[in-house]
């Protein structure tokens, strides 16, 4: 039997061949929407606190967008594309595995369409603009020591987490934990990546004063790099069904979730939009709600699924089940927060038993929450069809009004001991004087109305990744501090998280 191609899975759905620009058979970019529609259903995946090989989230949303197609429903997925950061290093790519993946893996996971190359050209040409502008005169009176915009690189290379540049110590950001990255998916429209653009905040003048991207007139050159990045890139599950891969934020250090605009056009065409978003919840969904949410009042979830393994509550229970079920126990108290359409999905691997299945279904039962196990993996789109009918009913419960652990126009340091009170259990959050000093610049910025990006290990509810399972009443250490204008929020850097990960002894480059 012959493989239907993109181009006749397009035609079958109904969309126009002239609206999508072709990289060869298997991938395309939309650059033409079609006529807006109704508003679809937006069903986002979470997990949660993952294992460091992950937890399958990915192929569940795949097999899920599957199982919507079979049961006759329109829908795509809609994912992040992959850093070669992890494609290299221990998590590997973004494609789904088993009987769930997104075609053609190698090159979604190695090149694709380069909108990441755009992204990280786009940063670096800004860095250089900017010490440009010094050597060149300094019209602008920057003070070197007071440059904020960091240069960046798609790779995991630690020689880069410390350098000097110009007799100033700076460092890299990894692509994906770059303000360019972010600004790309918060991104509404071209015109909106403009304006984004310019509000970057480079750094300051001898007196103090704010100078921003556009300040150096260089918006227009940026834009030109990131023109076509902005489109969202469009490909086929294994099962022939379509998905949307764009943008890439690490959920641990950014805002984790796949583009604005990729998500936009999947719900004005389908009547189901499938995302995941980054790590647990106390991750990727908190600030799906706190930033995405927050600045587009449409894109709140219709319903959330928690993906959960035997393996991952194992894990956060040193091994022993019963204790690590106390991780999941948080993950549903903290969605129900923000959300009372939430279904609980333990995705299935070979090894579980019948037994610590039914213990999970039980406790989450008792807990009134809705529960399904999905086996994606093992048998595609025909192993998550239960999860997808549940999905569906709970579609058609209306959210509940999302109540946000702080106001925007509080000062800097409540927002961020709010969040992390009431959304993490901590007792306390404690401050180096660097941050501290951050904290008081931050707060006297045109810019400080902006929510709030957490940047913590995505191996604990804390800031310890030592602290697994449901971790009470402990203390949080900011480090640093630093205000993304152009992406339109504040990251608020913990414990000992890294912007620059390293490769480490037993990567995949070794088997490739």
């Amino acid at each position: 039997m012959t493989a239907i191609t993109l181009r006749e899975i397009l035609k079958k759905s109904g969309f126009l061949e002239e609206n999508f620009r072709f990289y060869g058979d298997e991938i395309a970019k939309v650059i033409k929407e079609d006529k807006k529609k109704e508003k679809g259903k937006l069903i986002v995946v979470t997990s949660t606190s993952p294992t460091p090989y992950g937890e399958g989230k990915t192929t569940l949303a795949i097999s899920l967008n599957d199982a919507f197609n079979k049961l006759g429903y329109k829908s795509i997925v809609a994912l992040r594309e992959p850093s070669l950061g992890p494609v290299f290093g221990v998590k590997g790519g973004v494609t789904g595995g088993g009987k769930a993946r997104v075609l053609p893996e190698n090159e979604i996971n190695l090149h694709f369409t380069g909108d990441i190359h755009a992204v990280t050209t786009a940063n670096n040409l800004l860095s250089a603009i900017i010490d440009n502008h010094i050597f060149q005169g300094n019209e602008l009176n920057l003070n070197p020591k007071q440059i904020t915009h960091e240069r960046c690189m798609d790779l995991n290379d630690r020689s880069l987490r410390s350098l000097i540049v110009n007799g100033v110590e700076t460092h890299f950001n990894i692509s994906t934990a770059s303000e360019m990255m972010a600004i790309l998916c918060l991104s509404k429209d071209e015109e909106d990546l403009r304006t984004r653009i310019g509000n970057i905040l480079v750094g300051y003048t001898y007196n103090g004063k704010e100078i921003l991207a556009r300040d150096l007139k260089c918006v227009n050159a940026m834009y030109l790099l990131l023109k076509d990045a902005i489109k969202p890139n469009i490909v086929k599950t294994s099962e022939d069904n379509l998905a949307l891969i764009h943008g890439g934020p690490f959920a641990n250090i950014a805002h984790g979730t796949n583009s604005i605009v990729a998500t936009e056009y999947g719900l004005q065409n389908f009547q189901y939009t499938v995302i995941e978003v980054g790590f647990g919840s106390d991750m990727g969904a908190l600030k799906f709600y706190d930033i995405v949410s927050r600045q587009n009042k449409n894109l709140i979830p219709d319903v959330v699924v928690l993906n959960t393994t035997i393996q991952s509550l194992k894990y956060n229970g040193a091994g022993i089940l019963n204790k690590g079920i106390e991780n999941l126990n948080y993950h549903i108290f903290n969605i129900k927060k923000y959300s009372n359409n939430l279904l609980v999905v333990l995705n299935k691997h070979s090894e579980d038993l019948e037994s610590e299945i039914s213990f999970v279904k039980k406790y989450v039962e008792n807990l009134g929450v809705s529960f399904s196990v999905s086996s994606g993996f093992l048998e595609g789109s025909s192993g998550s069809i239960d999860a997808t009918k549940k999905i569906i009913s709970l579609s058609n419960i209306q959210p509940k009004e999302i109540d946000y652990t702080y106001n925007l126009t509080d000062d800097l340091q409540k927002k961020i001991e709010c969040f992390c009170k009431k959304n993490y259990g901590a007792k306390e959050v404690l401050y180096t004087e660097y941050a501290f000093n951050k904290v008081k610049k931050i707060s006297n910025s045109s810019f400080k109305d902006l929510p709030i990006c957490i940047a913590k290990t995505q191996y604990s509810i804390s800031d310890n990744q030592e602290k697994i399972g449901y971790p009470k009443d402990f203390t949080m250490y900011v480090k640093d501090i630093k205000l993304f204008s152009g992406a339109g929020f504040i990251t608020v850097y913990f414990g000992n998280i890294l912007t620059m990960p390293g490769l480490s002894k037993e990567a995949n480059y070794l088997s490739m």
